[in-house]
C-alpha cells in the first residue's frame, strides 16, 4: 500500500484531491483567525482545556504531561500560541494547496490535529488525521502534482552538498599522484 501511495500515478491524482480537500479546510480555518474582525486569541480555549481536561473512565486525566505544558507553558505564552495556530493553519492550508512541501505541511496538520485532541476537542481532527497520515506515507508523490515536482528536486540537489563530501571522480585521483 505505502510503495503504491508513493509510486502511482493514480495515487498522486487520488492525493492531488484529498490534499486540496485538506488544504483548503486548513487554509480557510487560518483566513477566517489571520484576517478575522475579533483577533484571534487562544487563550479561552487554552484556559478551557487547563480547567476541563481529558479524563479517563475513572475521572483520573489522561494526558496529563500536555496539560502541564498547556498550563506552564502554553498558557502563559497564549500570544505566541495564538500566533503559531493562526499562521500555522495558514500556511499548513497553502502548503497542502499549492503542493509546497507537502510532507511538511502534513506533518505540521498532523502535529496540530494530534494537539487539538489532546486538549480534549474531536471535531474533524480524526478524518483530518488519517487523510494526512496518507499524504505523510506518499512522501513526494502527494506533491508531485504541485510546486513539490520542482522545489523538492531543487533542494535535494542544493542540500546534499551540505552533509556529505562528494564521491571523487578519476580526474581528482589522477590529479592528487
Amino acid at each position: 500500500m505505502v510503495n503504491w501511495l508513493r509510486t502511482s500515478k493514480t495515487s498522486s491524482v487520488i492525493l492531488l484531491i484529498l490534499r486540496l480537500w485538506l488544504g483548503w479546510s486548513w487554509f480557510t480555518a487560518g483566513v477566517e483567525k489571520v484576517f478575522g474582525a475579533p483577533p484571534f486569541s487562544a487563550a479561552g480555549y487554552l484556559k478551557n482545556a487547563v480547567a476541563h481536561p481529558v479524563t479517563g473512565p475513572a475521572g483520573n486525566v489522561l494526558y496529563a504531561p500536555f496539560n502541564a505544558f498547556l498550563s506552564h507553558a502554553a498558557l502563559p505564552g497564549a500570544g505566541l500560541f495564538s500566533f503559531l495556530v493562526k499562521w500555522g493553519e495558514l500556511l499548513i492550508g497553502l502548503g497542502l494547496i499549492l503542493g509546497t512541501l507537502t510532507t511538511a505541511a502534513a506533518f505540521f496538520a498532523l502535529l496540530m490535529n494530534f494537539t487539538y485532541l489532546f486538549a480534549g476537542t474531536v471535531s474533524s481532527n480524526p478524518l483530518d488525521i488519517l487523510i494526512g497520515m496518507f499524504i505523510v506515507f506518499a512522501g513526494f508523490n502527494a506533491g508531485k502534482l504541485g510546486v513539490d515536482y520542482w522545489v523538492i528536486p531543487w533542494i535535494r540537489r542544493t542540500v546534499s552538498g551540505w552533509f556529505h563530501k562528494p564521491e571523487p571522480t578519476d580526474m581528482d585521483t589522477k590529479a592528487a599522484s
